[in-house]
C-alpha cells in the first residue's frame, strides 16, 4: 500500500512540472527559470525591455 502512495505522489508532482513547462513555453517563455524569460525582445508577442539581462546562466540574452 505505501508503494502505491508513493507512486501516486510521484506521478502527481512530475505531472504537474511538465503541465507547468508546457504551459510556459506554449506562452513563449525562451528561458523558464529565468524571471525575465517571457518579457525579453526574443519573447512571443513581447516588446524589447531595452535592457535585458539574463543572470541563470543559460545562455538567453537580448
Amino acid at each position: 500500500m505505501d508503494n502505491v502512495i508513493l507512486i501516486a505522489v510521484l506521478v502527481l508532482i512530475l505531472g504537474a512540472a511538465l503541465a507547468y513547462i508546457i504551459k510556459a513555453k506554449r506562452r513563449g517563455v525562451k528561458c523558464i527559470g529565468c524571471p525575465a524569460g517571457g518579457q525579453c525582445s526574443g519573447a512571443k508577442g513581447g516588446s524589447s525591455c531595452g535592457g535585458c539581462s539574463c543572470n541563470c546562466g543559460c545562455g538567453h540574452s537580448e
